[in-house]
C-alpha cells in the first residue's frame, strides 16, 4: 500500500517531471504545484517552499519544535507536514521526532492558501548599506524584527516589504532573507540577505562565527573589574521554557567578553562582544554575575535606580526598555568577498539615560 507522504511525493513528482524539473527536491524556491486527486475537487494547489539552514545552537533540537519556532507555525501543523510528506531534510523524508544536526538543509512546503505573507507597510527605515545581494539597517527600539503572535504588523520585515518588494523566501514565510535577529528592545545594526547566495552565505558566517559583533549596554551595580569575560553554557530555562538559563544541565558554550567604558555608581555603562551568539546571551550573561541590563523585565528586573544631583536632590531614573544596543556589525560581503564593517550610535533615549546617570555620579 502506498502511503500518503509517498503519494505526494509521486504526485510532485511528476509535475515537476512535466516541468522540465529534473530533481524533485531542488533546492531554490519555487512554488511546487501537486494534483488533488479527490473527483469532487480536482484542481492544483500551490505550495510555496521555504528552506531553512540548522545553525550550531539548535543542534539535536527535534524537528518539529525547530520548525515551529523558526517558521512561526504551531508544532501540531509541522507535524501534519511532515506526515504528509512536505518536509525534507537533506533531500529526505524524516519521521517526525528527527533530532536535526548543525547544517542540515530542511525543505518545508506549505500550501498557498495555508502560507501567510508578509503584509507591506511603509514603515521609516534607517539604512546603512544597500545593494542586489543584501541590506543593512539600523533597527530602532520597540520594533519586532518579523511578525509572531501578539506582533502582526509594524515589524521591521513589514518595513522591509515594502521597501525591497521582492524578498527572497529563504528564513521562512515570514521571515525571508533573516539571518540573524535583534529582540524587540534591542536597537541596532542588522543585516538582511536579498538573495538566495548571500542567505546561505551570511548564515554560514554567523555559524562560524565569523561576524564581528559589538553591543553597548548599561547594567545593574558598579562593576569592580575594568574588563572581563563571562563564559557558561545557556540552555531553556527549567522553570521557564520561554527564559534562557546559565543553571542548566545540557546547555550551549557561550561566551562574552566586555570593558567598562563609564561608570555611575549605582550602573554602568560597559561595551560587550560577542564570542558566540546564543538567545539572549548578553542579558543572561550580566544578570548571572548581578548586574542585569537595566530595563531588562525579564532578567534581573530593575527597571529603575536612585541617585542625587545637585539639581534636583535624590531621583529615580527609570528605563522603559532594556538598555542593549548593537552597536556594531561586521561581515564579509558574499559577493565581492570585501570585509564591510558598521557602526551606529546608542539611541536618543539610551544617552538621555546616560546623561541622567552622570548628573547623579557628579554629585
Amino acid at each position: 500500500m502506498i502511503s500518503h507522504a509517498e503519494s505526494v511525493e509521486e504526485n510532485n513528482t511528476a509535475l515537476l517531471h512535466l516541468l522540465g524539473m529534473k530533481n524533485p527536491f531542488v533546492q531554490r524556491e519555487i512554488f511546487l504545484c501537486a494534483i488533488d486527486r479527490f473527483p469532487e475537487n480536482r484542481h492544483l494547489i500551490c505550495m510555496q517552499s521555504y528552506t531553512f539552514i540548522v545553525e550550531s545552537s539548535e543542534n539535536r533540537e527535534r524537528i518539529d519544535t525547530l520548525l515551529a519556532g523558526r517558521a512561526d507555525i504551531t508544532r501540531s501543523q509541522i507535524q501534519k507536514y511532515i506526515a504528509g510528506g512536505n518536509v525534507l531534510v537533506n533531500d529526505e523524508v524524516i519521521r517526525q521526532n528527527y533530532k536535526v544536526k548543525t547544517g542540515d538543509r530542511i525543505l518545508l512546503r506549505i500550501a498557498e492558501k495555508e502560507a501567510e505573507g508578509l503584509v507591506p507597510e511603509q514603515i521609516p527605515l534607517q539604512i546603512l548599506h544597500e545593494d542586489s545581494h543584501l541590506i543593512v539597517v539600523n533597527k530602532p527600539p520597540a520594533m519586532v524584527v518579523y511578525p509572531a503572535a501578539g506582533h502582526s504588523h509594524g515589524t521591521l520585515m513589514n518595513a522591509l516589504a515594502y521597501h525591497c518588494k521582492d524578498l527572497p523566501a529563504p528564513g521562512g514565510p515570514l521571515r525571508p532573507g533573516i539571518v540573524h535577529r535583534l529582540d524587540k528592545d534591542t536597537s541596532g545594526v542588522m543585516v538582511i540577505a536579498l538573495e538566495e547566495k548571500a542567505y546561505y552565505n551570511l548564515s554560514e558566517q554567523f555559524r562560524q562565527r565569523m561576524i564581528a559583533r559589538k553591543y553597548l549596554a548599561l547594567v545593574y551595580g558598579s562593576i569592580r573589574k575594568n574588563a572581563g569575560m563571562i563564559e557558561t553554557r545557556i540552555g531553556r530555562s527549567a522553570s521557564d521554557r520561554k527564559k534562557m538559563s546559565t543553571r542548566v544541565r545540557r546547555g550551549k558554550a557561550a561566551v562574552t567578553t566586555w570593558r567598562v567604558i563609564e561608570r555611575f555608581g549605582t550602573a554602568t555603562f560597559i561595551e560587550a562582544k560577542l564570542g558566540t551568539g546564543r538567545t539572549h546571551q548578553i542579558r543572561v550573561h550580566f544578570a548571572s554575575i548581578g548586574h542585569p541590563v537595566l530595563g531588562d523585565r525579564t532578567y534581573g528586573r530593575k527597571i529603575e535606580v536612585e541617585g542625587k544631583s545637585k539639581e534636583k536632590g535624590m531621583m529615580k531614573i527609570t528605563f522603559p526598555r532594556q538598555m542593549l544596543h548593537a552597536e556594531v556589525l561586521g561581515f564579509t560581503h558574499p559577493e565581492t568577498g570585501e570585509y564591510l564593517e558598521f557602526s551606529i550610535p546608542a539611541p536618543e533615549d539610551m544617552m538621555q539615560k546616560i546623561e541622567e546617570l552622570r548628573k547623579t555620579a557628579a554629585s
